[in-house]
């Protein structure tokens, strides 16, 4: 791995967890210290983390991109086309077996596993199910979406009821997938989308004041 790609992939790892807040602002010289790089290469992972949407220019600098909530109400949209899309080639397979590493992966998750396990795998259910339906167009757009949406998820309120529900929502999607039924799993994704995209920015909507004092950036 490069020292510019290094760089990249702590940067992003930091924004994605929030280590650095939404809102917060970077300089090269801090990631040149932080990371132990030289500034041709933290110039370029810079220039990469802004074509993702993670971070802006900021006059001279760069700052982390807000949470913003119209944006999460557009990627819904945007990931009901392209997953949908997806899913329905993947019902049309002949060999749809994979979707049983997918469901062992859900199955992995328990009482004893971390929060951010969870997160991932709630992450990599959505990427990976694109990923079978073989369409690398579809797979690299349901990714790069789900990526914009790390950091909102992570502020999400979540609960075990809503924890619990959503995981049922995977499994009966991956059920409608195995069946080949391609118009019920088609509305099952949708419906879960929808549903997780409402209970996100409700939830970051009514925290609004508590995230900002918590120096995280939200904007409408």
């Amino acid at each position: 791995m490069s020292q510019m790609q290094n760089v990249e992939k702590q940067l992003r790892e930091m924004i994605l967890g929030l280590e650095i807040g939404p809102g917060e602002r970077l300089t090269e010289r801090w990631v040149e210290s932080r990371l132990g790089a030289s500034r041709t290469p933290v110039r370029a992972a810079l220039l990469r983390l802004e074509t993702e949407g993670l971070i802006c220019r900021d006059g001279r600098g760069w700052t982390v991109s807000p949470i913003n909530l119209a944006e999460l109400e557009q990627i819904a949209v945007y990931r009901e086309a392209v997953e949908v899309a997806a899913v329905r080639l993947t019902c049309a397979l002949q060999d749809r077996g994979a979707v049983e590493i997918i469901e062992a992966m859900l199955d992995s998750c328990d009482d004893q596993t971390p929060r951010e396990e969870w997160h991932r795998v709630g992450m990599d259910f959505h990427i990976e199910l694109a990923r079978l339906s073989g369409n690398e167009f579809l797979f690299r757009a349901v990714r790069d979406a789900m990526t914009r949406l790390s950091r909102a998820r992570w502020l999400e309120v979540r609960d075990e009821a809503a924890l619990g529900r959503a995981w049922a929502e995977h499994h009966d999607i991956l059920s409608a997938v195995r069946a080949g039924d391609a118009d019920g799993a088609a509305c099952l994704l949708s419906s879960h989308i929808d549903g997780s995209r409402d209970r996100l920015v409700t939830s970051l909507r009514n925290d609004r004041r508590g995230l900002r004092a918590r120096g995280f950036a939200v904007v409408a």
